[in-house]
């Protein structure tokens, strides 16, 4: 029978930002092949595998994260065993990235802007 299932996460944060990359990895410390692994995501399956590659991370990937791991011993009864939780937080990419680029973005364009009148300025 299997036992002990854990979650791997890598990168190794349980709060993570939109877009990153991350990819969880089950595996069970007790059972012998085959293992079949299926990955539930807000209690609800998702994929099945060993691995879960979410790739460029959205917000929508919030939420919990388990690992069922199932195989038969005997060829008839069916062993499986629940990972626990985990818990992952997606945040919003540099929020305050893009408002200073914007800040700056304003300020260039107001140098310009006077650099325009001021040359006009002196032309006439």
């Amino acid at each position: 029978p299997v036992a002990n299932a854990t979650i791997t996460l890598s990168p190794l944060a349980h709060q993570v930002r939109a877009g990153d990359n991350v990819t969880l990895c089950c595996s069970v410390q007790v059972g012998s092949a085959p293992v079949t692994f299926t990955w539930l995501h807000n209690g609800q399956e998702v994929a099945r595998g060993p691995l879960l590659e979410l790739g460029a991370i959205e917000m929508g990937h919030s939420g919990t994260y388990q690992c069922m791991a199932t195989n038969p011993p005997d060829g008839h009864s069916v062993s499986q065993t629940l990972s626990p939780e985990l818990a992952l937080e997606v945040t919003p990419q540099g929020h305050k990235d893009k408002v200073s680029a914007g800040v700056g973005g304003a300020l260039l364009f107001l140098l310009l802007l006077v650099g325009v009148i001021v040359a006009w300025h002196w032309w006439h």
